[in-house]
């Protein structure tokens, strides 16, 4: 018989994982003109939607518009396929509206993998990654190789790019039952995660878990409240033609759980997986399942639950708001006590599933691991959950890596201008002991970080590195001009009395007294908008309705946004004062013993990340600020 001679590729990167994370990532890379493969356990699994059907939402809208902004995918493909679209939060300011969007999960899945397979440069391949080669320099410091598969076969790369998503050694979980596979039944990744050990990167075991899928043609859906999407739709990405998406939408339905389904909960909640000690890795707490609810809210005698649709071609059923790990049986029970759900057939049981991911304080925030130069990691891996959250790191590692190996600057957003940036120093700088979820209270620069604005503060990084063309990046040039001269023409256009009392008016039944103030004055008062005025002024030119948004929005909520643009001028400042990777803090006289380890274990890139670390204090940030001082006095 003949000798095994082991396949040996030569690629610019590999990509591990073709998840939302390695789609973006992937597709980053291609794009620069690197030669790109994507490894994946199953080609059908490409963008896969394993748990909820939409993209978007509050906080998470936003990452979809930042990852548009740069050059992204996400945001065209959702636009495409989508069944239901809706803005969150209309009723509060503009800082924390959020779009979201019903998929059809199938034909998203479908989409994205079409892009991957046209794309020039890049490679899909179906197989699974067994071990990392990383080799070490002269000067002791470690860098990767390449990749071997479980077939045996050697993948040489300049760069690698972990996309694992929940596949290192899952484990799905249901009652008694309990099966090594990965999402929706698909196979597991087993091998990965001891050469991930072996190269000394630490792991932890983490959770999450989703409802049971519903067959729609058993359920009774007029004891449901219908909720339909907006009209008209504004779609996710800025290239997205808005005529192209008002289509007809499917509606979905709001119902609520009961005292009997939370009596059936409690009377077989020693059968939990949860519970019952089965499951020991830490699932997320803001997205508890339906019996984590019940037993940590007793005194809530329901839950709302939201029935979403999972396609245009399919009867199955999202029963959002009613993840679980219940036996069978249980579920059955406990779903057919909710209103409309009394006939239900399930047919794809809920479930919790485990999975290996990296424990935090071993990446930089360019996605790099801090060790082994050339490996980077991107999505659920990284100890985060979600979607979006997944492809916008996607996206950041993705053009990291190909920067890194044309020796260019690399990406890093602060948390002062994306979302992205708060989620990626998030990750990097704090203990996240169970999955991170993106939320606008994280951002503490809001205002100016909302979604509506998210091509002004990025398409300039996009272009910069390669992925924004000219022409659109000249095309944001105009818009941005046109809105600074419309805001500073209004400035002024005087409104005289009459027509001001007219305004007030139409808009509120009253007329108060008011002189002639200009325009920029009516619309800075929280009842008027921008747009109400363009009656009254005959020199208005014809702009669109994004421009006039912007034009609103800036000039109504101008004292708040300038006086977080002070506050970004500080945070500015401290981000700016860098720490050498050289630094020996056990050199900095006067700091804690607590916040000499966490500063060993995270090793922040300036003083505006050490202040971020858990453990950290003021007094120990002073002292490093202090020792850096005194090196800076010694070297001159």
């Amino acid at each position: 018989m003949s000798e095994y001679i082991p396949i040996k590729i030569n690629t610019d990167v590999v990509v591990i994982g073709a998840g939302h994370a390695g789609c973006e990532a992937a597709l980053a890379c291609a794009r620069l003109g690197l030669d790109t493969t994507v490894f994946t356990v199953s080609v059908d699994s490409i963008a896969l939607m394993p748990c909820n059907p939409n993209i978007g939402g509050s906080s998470k809208g936003h990452l979809v518009r930042e990852i548009d902004a740069l050059g992204g995918e996400m945001g065209k493909t959702i636009d495409a396929t989508f069944i239901q679209s809706k803005m969150l939060n209309r009723s509060k300011g503009p800082a924390v509206h959020s779009l979201r969007a019903q998929a059809d999960k199938a034909e998203y899945s479908r989409l994205m993998r079409k892009k991957l397979e046209k794309q020039e440069h890049l490679t899909i391949v179906q197989q699974e990654a067994a071990e990392l080669m990383v080799e070490t320099d002269d000067n002791a410091h470690r860098y990767i190789t390449g990749v071997r598969t479980i077939s045996g076969a050697y993948y040489y790369a300049k760069a690698v790019i972990l996309c694992t998503g929940v596949y290192l050694k899952a484990r799905c979980i249901y009652g008694e039952v309990s099966t090594f596979t990965g999402p929706n039944g698909l196979m597991a990744a087993n091998h990965l995660s001891e050469s991930l050990k072996a190269q000394g990167i630490e792991l932890v075991r983490f959770k999450t878990g989703t409802p049971a899928r519903i067959d729609g043609s058993t359920i009774d859906y007029r004891k449901m409240k219908i909720q339909p999407g907006d009209t008209p739709v504004v779609p996710f990405s800025f290239s997205t033609d808005p005529a192209e998406v008002q289509i007809e939408q499917i509606p979905c339905y709001l119902t609520y759980t009961t005292g009997e389904t939370h009596r059936v909960i409690r009377d077989n909640i020693d059968r939990s997986p949860l519970y019952s000690g089965v499951i020991h890795a830490t699932g997320p707490r803001y997205c508890p399942s339906i019996e984590d609810k019940v037993m940590r809210f007793p005194e809530k005698d329901h839950h709302q639950v939201f029935i979403e649709p999972e396609g245009r071609y399919t009867n199955e059923m999202y029963i959002d708001g009613m993840s679980s790990s219940m036996p069978e049986d249980v579920q059955y029970a406990m779903y057919r006590s909710v209103p409309g759900l009394e006939n239900a057939r399930i047919v794809r049981n809920a479930y919790a599933i485990e999975y290996d991911c990296l424990k935090s304080g071993q990446l930089r925030n360019t996605l790099e691991f801090r060790d082994i130069r050339g490996l980077f990691s991107a999505g659920q891996f990284n100890g985060s959950s979600g979607y979006e959250e997944a492809a916008a790191q996607g996206l950041i590692a993705g053009i990291n890596a190909a920067m890194a190996i044309k020796q260019e600057p690399m990406l890093i957003l602060d948390r002062s201008e994306s979302y992205i940036g708060v989620l990626i120093d998030d990750l990097v700088t704090k203990v996240n002991t169970e999955p991170y979820r993106m939320m606008t209270s994280r951002a503490e620069y809001r205002l100016l970080l909302r979604q509506d604005n998210a091509d002004i503060r990025l398409r300039a990084y996009g272009h910069r590195v390669g992925l924004i063309s000219d022409a659109d990046y000249d095309s944001l040039l105009a818009m941005e001009k046109a809105i600074d001269e419309e805001i500073a023409r209004v400035s002024r256009v005087v409104v005289g009395a009459n027509e001001a009392a007219q305004i007030f008016l139409a808009a509120h039944g009253s007329t108060p007294l008011i002189s002639g103030v200009t325009m920029q004055e009516l619309i800075r008062r929280p009842e008027l908008d921008y747009r109400m005025l363009a009656p009254l002024d005959p020199e208005r030119p014809v702009l669109s309705d994004r421009i006039g948004e912007q034009v609103n929005i800036e000039i109504k909520y101008a004292g708040y946004i300038e006086r977080q643009k002070r506050q970004v001028e500080q945070f500015k400042k401290i981000e700016s004062k860098r720490i050498p990777d050289t630094i020996d803090y056990d050199d900095v006289k006067s700091l804690r013993l607590e916040a000499r380890q966490k500063l060993k274990d995270f090793r922040p890139d300036n003083i505006g990340q050490a202040s971020r670390i858990a453990g950290v204090t003021p007094a120990d940030v002073t002292m490093i600020v202090v020792y850096l001082e005194q090196l800076k006095r010694e070297k001159h």
